[in-house]
């Protein structure tokens, strides 16, 4: 059957400078086109909304890019595509990524007024120089005056983002970054591992020697460090990467603390509908047979073609494909292994597949639970400790050769 709900994401592609280490579907100094690509983006969302007019959207999520390199009248026109084309849940999640160097009071208001009701800061360090390793331009001083400007406005759900494992970073300066980021105190925090992308400029200056490698050893250190030390400012480790600031009395599962919900939806391998260039979706759909499986698909990155196709009114997917019921359950295994203490649910994963977890991936589930990456009990199965840090392999044994 159809799912009655799904999250939407919708992608901003801009950014005012691209980071040396992001390989995201991102452009600088495209400000002569924000206008035709806001309004592309209203156009792509009129043409779903016949389509998801029976669901429900229980989460929204603006990202890029950086979003708030927009201007107020184009965030204004982006947001009211967004309520007049979709059923927003009440209570339905309305996220917001933001550059700290790209805001204002004033644009933090506006967003309040529109409805985003959770901000998603990319602060990625409070150490000078490693902002500038990593191109941020922004300053230290810039996020202080951002995070104190969005509570200003009104946000009591801010998310902020680092990054960790950089060349040659201590853990003298990680400690630093994460003792500031706590004294700001707030709702959620997410830690990424840099990680060194092909036709990146990071990628460039590793491989002639301007720039060490990340040392894996080393980010595994960090990692575990953090994880230390948010648990005992009293934030929960819920997914590899996330962390929330939830009451010790809340349900682990609960939908009312600070997790975030629409990525709860990636991990719980949900539907989802991606608008913009290079956007990714994910939703069930009936086949020519009846059947209703699974579809995946993706839009045409360049932002100028993307723009030409809406426009013209044709089709923007540059990629599509059916998810077979293999390749699904496995995905499930991948995404859900990804929460923390929650992990695959056996009977989700039975509600979902009509069939038995222990059963279709008994030989994984012993040989890694052998090897102590895995735990098992009566209820569902999750990672161990070691299995954090080796996420990757553990997700690849329950894929599809």
């Amino acid at each position: 059957m159809l799912e009655p709900t799904c999250g939407l994401y919708v992608h901003i592609p801009f950014c005012e400078k691209k980071c040396a280490y992001c390989d995201f579907n991102t452009y600088a100094g495209l400000q002569a086109r924000f206008d035709e690509t806001v309004e592309a983006l209203c156009r792509e969302m009129a043409h779903w909304r016949p389509v998801l007019a029976e669901r429900m959207i229980t989460s929204v999520f603006v990202g890029g890019g950086t979003p708030t390199v927009l201007n107020e009248a184009q965030l204004t026109q982006l947001w009211g595509a967004i309520q007049a084309n979709f059923e927003l849940a009440p209570g339905c999640e309305v996220t917001c990524e933001a550059n700290p160097g790209t805001v204002d009071r004033a644009k933090f208001r506006l967003l309040r007024e529109l409805g985003v009701n959770r901000l998603s800061l990319g602060v990625q360090s409070f150490q000078p120089g490693e902002l500038a390793y990593l191109s941020r331009i922004h300053s230290v001083e810039d996020v202080l005056a951002a995070f104190a400007a969005a509570r200003a406005a009104g946000f009591a759900n801010i998310n902020l983002d680092f990054i960790f494992g950089l060349p040659e970073q201590s853990l003298t300066t990680w400690e630093a970054t994460l003792s500031q980021a706590l004294a700001l105190t707030p709702e959620h925090f997410s830690l990424y591992s840099l990680i060194v992308e092909p036709n990146t400029p990071l990628h460039h200056w590793v491989e002639t020697g301007q720039s060490p490698a990340p040392d894996d050893d080393v980010a595994a250190e960090l990692y575990l460090y953090a994880m230390t030390r948010l648990a005992a400012a009293g934030y929960r480790h819920y997914e590899v990467s996330n962390w929330a600031n939830t009451a010790a009395d809340q349900p682990q599962r609960g939908e009312t603390d600070n997790t975030c919900r629409h990525n709860l939806g990636y991990w719980r391998n949900q539907e989802y509908l991606g608008i913009g260039p290079g956007a990714h979706s994910h939703l069930r759909a009936r086949r020519d047979d009846g059947t209703v499986v699974g579809r995946r698909w993706a839009n045409r990155k360049p932002v100028p073609s993307y723009v030409r196709r809406i426009h013209a009114g044709e089709p923007v997917e540059e990629f599509s494909e059916w998810i077979d019921a293999a390749v699904a359950m496995g995905e499930s295994m991948m995404l859900g292994l990804r929460l923390v203490g929650e992990g695959v649910v056996f009977a989700d994963f039975q509600a979902r597949h009509g069939c038995e977890l222990r059963t279709v991936f008994a030989r994984q589930l012993a040989e890694l639970t052998q090897a102590g990456l895995l735990h098992v009990d009566e209820q569902r199965v999750w990672l161990t400790e070691q299995g954090l840090l080796w996420g990757n392999q553990v997700f690849a044994a329950f894929l599809p050769d």
